[in-house]
């Protein structure tokens, strides 16, 4: 496995692999790895025959400079995973090298057409416009066969189906799978996330009721509204002391529009334990 920190080497990696006709898969990430970014890049070794992993932590995509700041990195470690499980290149850059200074300091335009007005959008503006600067960026680089995000960022994943299939950058993508890839939780149904290693133990162990919620949820809706069911989610996580919700919204699956009864729709939840901000969704 090769650690590539420059634009330049990763364009010729790219073109070498082109020239010899391999399929190129993408996994996308901001390091401090976990099993369920394991899962992502296991997959992509399964389905292509080179693999690159990003390791950046984009700073256009923070609304918050102290989340920024205090979001985990650990490249020497994240290495080692990646190398475990297969992966063949590892883009680490550094801001500098990914973004001029203008490009750094002027936010990127793009039209969501409305998905990033709720939920995530508006409570973290201009955070999606971050992600899709920095995801075009790398998909331009490595010009990737198939690009591989985890269900748990539910609202990024269907934005960035939206870049590729409904916008400008159609016909430049317009080869490109994007494959969306199961939560992978803890035994005890936390959805594993870098975030979670800033939780204490206690925090951790209060986190858990989220998901625990989320599948209650599930039953409530057989002899409830959408509202009504939301309302029960937000009052019983709220009532456990530790615990507070930003907000939870059962919204379409596609268009992310609050849905009006419970077929195709996803429940997207953003709940802070502790300090620490966590999102999860349950599929109804």
């Amino acid at each position: 496995m090769q650690i590539i920190t420059t634009k330049q080497e990763i364009l010729q990696q790219v073109e070498a692999c082109k020239r010899q006709h391999k399929t190129i898969g993408l996994v996308p990430t901001m390091g401090a790895l976990h099993q369920g970014h394991a899962s992502l890049v296991q997959r992509a070794v399964a389905e292509n025959d080179v693999v690159f992993v990003s390791v950046f932590v984009n700073p256009t995509q923070f609304n918050n400079k102290e989340d920024l700041e205090k979001y985990p990195r650990n490249l020497e470690r994240d290495a080692k995973l990646l190398e475990s499980i297969g992966a063949h290149f590892v883009f680490a850059p550094t801001p500098e090298e990914m973004y001029t200074a203008q490009e750094m300091n002027t936010t990127f335009q793009y039209d969501f057409d409305g998905l990033d007005k709720v939920m995530e959008g508006k409570m973290r503006p201009g955070h999606f416009n971050g992600v899709v600067q920095v995801v075009s960026r790398l998909f331009y680089l490595v010009q990737p066969t198939k690009a591989y995000f985890g269900e748990k960022d539910f609202q990024q994943l269907a934005i960035i189906h939206q870049m590729v299939e409904r916008s400008a950058l159609k016909d430049t993508f317009s080869d490109l799978q994007i494959i969306g890839c199961p939560i992978v939780r803890q035994a005890d149904g936390l959805a594993l996330s870098s975030r979670n290693e800033r939780l204490s133990e206690s925090e951790k162990k209060l986190a858990t009721n989220i998901y625990k919620t989320l599948k209650s949820s599930m039953e409530w809706a057989k002899n409830a509204t959408v509202k009504e069911v939301e309302q029960r989610v937000v009052d019983t996580i709220n009532a456990i002391d530790g615990l507070e919700v930003e907000y939870y919204e059962i919204v379409d699956q596609t268009t992310l529009l609050p849905a009006t009864d419970f077929s195709h729709a996803i429940g997207c939840v953003t709940v802070y334990s502790g300090p620490v901000r966590l999102i999860d969704n349950i599929k109804y």
